[in-house]
């Protein structure tokens, strides 16, 4: 059988692509020294897919940012702001409207799909004039043809891009974007003619908007696309490719009919229902693209599983029909096994990263695999992964739904007589700014540079500057400042039983922004409390209240690789039993507030519609269950992060924390129009009243200008006033004339408030 990689990540194994676009960004290299490292990592990944013997290997699946952006460069949909005159599209407005300059603002990014990636969110409108403005594709392919090796070029398929796009400022929300079809396939066509040209002979079109829940006009769009294309495909092989999930069945007959197509791809990991529209009936003569290694996730390949897979697929379409391939681009995984040297050795016979997945597909195609049995085995029979008492409480869980005692507004009378808070309490997020003198502190502690004494000593000096800050600003309820922590995620599975990390094993998040997830392996519980000590310690230093801070289950979940032989309920269940244990340790301890973030809730939210209730009502019980035992005075508080929650907000709800902090100023308040619609909403709640991501300072009049548009919607007894997100990431020059202004509209609203009444 042929083989076929559906893309690979670009940042290197080293994550080489990030270090040279941060110093190009910082002036500190050229655009020649960039090209350079990018064309050397080009060049190793096209001759690794060719050395391991893949016969259709991906191009133009590298990008200097985002694939997506790629397409808007290269159809000339520069939006007008950064005033493009025409010509190749080059670094300096490709990066602008990634990241935006001195004068105008960054395009939006969104999550691609259900993943943990963003991509750059193309804007059009009527006006829009396409070009074609970035011969990328063509280029690259050329590239790799002078290297010897005969690519498969990619490009992200016409009506996947206008449907992941959004109307441009200023045009009509309801602009119907499928009505530029006819504007942007004339530029698809010059492409292809110029790929055609160059000698390729086959073309991939990424079309995963088939996965989702789409109506019979946007699955026409596909046909009349593919239609008026066809022509110009005359003499090459057409692949068009689909990943994340299903096909639904109405957009399997749209698909397997399209015109001038040879060739389908499907994701059959997180896809098993497509198999059976397969056995229902494939095109006769076309090329069947069987994604049967999981591009998302860090396990090897069950082989044997997989080979009986392609066996029955062999029957259906042909061996000569028959092309092994990923599950869907390799973007989603770590790049390489070989730099995890410190990685225990049986927990690294259980994976395989992007390069390994690369010999797993070759080995699948060329079927002269040596069964690799043996570490399937070890890793069902591993003590380590099994532990009979966490199965047990995580079993015993499914008898109730894990609600406090009693209602939020009872526990908000009985949390105010404890904390005695003033209207509109002032609070933040969590983390403050990370300094270099901080890091070194943490570095030196894990190289043992420094005894566990000193470095305790500087963490608690670091906690009383960050209190004594909060107090001389006036805040209302204090944190502590997070010094002790690398990351929300690694922190916590850190301590925890059942997981593992790597040191390089990195994933693109946006830009040059990786992040390197943890590997849920085992059964997961807490050995011994995590927080407490520094909780505490903190509280010891004010007499205000002190936040413990915790990550939520649901998110731990969603930002890990986690294991693939129990459903992810389970696992999600057991990381709660163990936060659960946390949050009564804190409050034994004496911590009266509790947050538990959930950033990640709306992320792990499934692609179609039938599958969002059981998602949602399992993942909203798990945070249920870490604070149901804690008394009525005890507060918890959750935090949200960048999330569309319109459609989720009764799950939110449902939630039933005490108090709710919501990213809201880059959302354009699109939270609030929930509450104006008239949903109501009885617990606290502090939408964000400033922007983190950004250096600059709101005034204290545009922060009540903000506290006063919530006013309009929320009751003045429930609105909690704080920043959008933790100020981990930013310096304190911006931190404390933002927090003071902050504080000052907050006070300058209660004497309104208060001479009003």
């Amino acid at each position: 059988m042929a083989s076929h990689i559906v893309g690979y990540p670009r940042m290197g194994p080293k994550r080489e692509l990030k270090f040279a676009l941060e110093s190009f960004w910082d002036g500190k290299s050229s655009a020649e020294d960039l090209k350079k490292v990018a064309a050397d990592l080009r060049s190793s990944i096209w001759k690794q897919m060719a050395d391991a013997g893949i016969k259709h290997i991906p191009s133009n699946t590298f990008s200097y940012y985002d694939q997506v952006l790629d397409t808007t460069a290269m159809l000339g949909a520069v939006p007008p702001r950064y005033n493009w005159n025409g010509g190749e599209i080059g670094f300096d407005i490709y990066f602008s409207m990634a990241r935006g300059n001195a004068s105008v603002p960054a395009m939006e990014m969104t999550k691609w799909f259900d993943t943990n990636y963003h991509f750059i969110v193309p804007e059009l409108g009527p006006d829009v004039k396409f070009s074609y403005a970035s011969h990328k594709a063509v280029d690259e392919y050329k590239e790799a043809k002078a290297l010897g090796v005969d690519t498969v070029p990619v490009l992200i398929g016409p009506v996947s891009y206008l449907l992941l796009s959004k109307p441009a400022k200023g045009v009509e929300k309801t602009f119907p974007l499928l009505s530029l079809l006819g504007k942007i396939l004339p530029i698809y066509k010059e492409v292809v003619s110029e790929l055609k040209a160059a000698g390729a002979s086959w073309i991939q079109f990424d079309e995963p908007t088939l996965v989702m829940d789409l109506d019979s006009h946007k699955l026409q769009t596909f046909t009349d696309a593919y239609a008026e294309l066809e022509s110009s495909l005359s003499g090459l092989n057409v692949l068009i490719e689909t990943y994340f999930a299903d096909v639904p069945s109405e957009a399997y007959k749209t698909l397997t009919a399209l015109k001038g197509v040879s060739a389908y791809g499907f994701d059959l990991v997180r896809g098993a229902n497509t198999l059976d529209l397969i056995k229902g009936g494939f095109p006769k003569g076309k090329y069947l693209f069987a994604g049967v290694v999981d591009g998302r996730n860090i396990w090897a390949n069950d082989l044997a599983a997989s080979f009986g897979t392609l066996d029955s697929l062999e029957g259906i379409v042909g061996k000569d029909k028959l092309v092994v391939s990923t599950s869907c681009s390799l973007l989603h995984t770590a790049v390489d096994l070989v730099n995890e040297t410190k990685l225990d050795k049986e927990i690294k016979s259980w994976l395989a990263f992007a390069a390994q997945k690369v010999v797993e597909v070759n080995a699948l195609a060329k079927a002269f695999f040596s069964s690799n049995a043996a570490a399937q085995a070890s890793r069902k029979s591993s003590p380590r992964v099994t532990n009979e008492a966490v199965q047990k409480a995580a079993a015993a869980l499914k008898g109730s739904d894990h609600r406090r005692a009693t209602n939020v507004s009872t526990r908000l009378d009985a949390q105010q007589k404890n904390l005695n808070l003033p209207i509109l309490p002032t609070t933040t997020i969590g983390s403050f700014p990370q300094t270099i003198e901080l890091r070194r502190v943490r570095r030196e502690y894990k190289a043992k540079k420094i005894s566990e004494d000193e470095y305790v000593m500087a963490i608690k000096e670091e906690i009383s500057k960050v209190v004594k800050l909060q107090e001389d600003l006036d805040i209302d309820v204090l944190v502590h400042g997070e010094p002790e922590r690398n990351d929300m995620v690694e922190y916590f599975g850190e301590q925890l039983s059942g997981f593992a990390f790597t040191v390089n094993g990195w994933v693109q998040s946006y830009g040059s922004r990786c992040v390197k997830p943890p590997i849920i392996y085992g059964d997961v519980s807490r050995p011994k409390p995590m927080t407490v000590f520094w909780s505490s310690t903190a509280q010891s230093m004010t007499a205000r209240p002190m936040k413990g801070m915790l990550t939520g289950p649901v998110t731990i979940l969603n930002w890990s690789f986690v294991r693939n032989d129990q459903p992810r309920y389970e696992t999600c269940y057991q990381i709660a039993l163990a936060i659960k244990d946390e949050v009564e340790d804190l409050e034994k301890a004496g911590i009266n507030v509790i947050q538990i973030d959930e950033a990640a809730l709306r992320e792990g939210l499934p692609l179609r519609k039938s599958e969002q209730a059981y998602y949602l009502e399992w993942a909203v019980h798990s945070f249920r269950i870490t604070n149901c035992g804690v008394k009525d005075t005890t507060q918890i508080h959750t935090h949200m992060c960048y999330s569309n929650f319109n459609d989720i907000i009764h799950s939110i709800i449902d939630m039933d924390a005490d108090v709710i902090t919501i990213e809201n100023s880059r959302s354009d308040e699109k939270l609030l129009s929930v509450f104006r619609e008239g949903v109501k909403y009885g617990a606290g709640i502090g939408p964000g009243v400033y922007d983190i991501h950004s250096p600059r300072i709101p005034s204290t009049e545009e922060i009540a200008d903000r506290i006063n548009k919530m006013l309009a919607v929320l009751e003045t007894n429930i609105l909690w006033v704080n920043p959008d997100c933790g100020l981990k990431t930013r310096k304190y020059s911006e931190v404390k004339p933002a927090l003071k202004n902050m504080v000052a509209a907050a006070k300058l609203l209660r004497t309104q408030l208060a001479s009003a009444k």
